[in-house]
């Protein structure tokens, strides 16, 4: 599945054999994001990971740091 651009947000679900999988995933995420200091918002419910991206100081708009954010987190998934 690719990323969905809606409602000026980038949305993509990625879902994992168990929590253990998914929260790896969120750490894995997490470290990058920090690296490139653009956060993501998102939800974990046992496998599943929901994250949304969109860059705040720009009025909550896709940017290409939420492009950036995203193929750097579809390499780590």
């Amino acid at each position: 599945m690719s990323w969905k651009e809606e409602n000026n947000c980038l949305k993509k679900v990625f879902k994992f054999k168990d929590f253990s999988e998914a929260f790896a995933f969120m750490t894995r995420v997490a470290l990058e994001a920090e690296k490139m200091n653009h956060h993501p918002t998102w939800t974990n419910t046992w496998n599943t990971v929901s994250i949304e991206l969109s860059t705040h100081d720009a009025g909550n708009k896709v940017t290409d740091r939420d492009r950036k954010l995203a193929a750097a987190i579809d390499k780590l998934a």
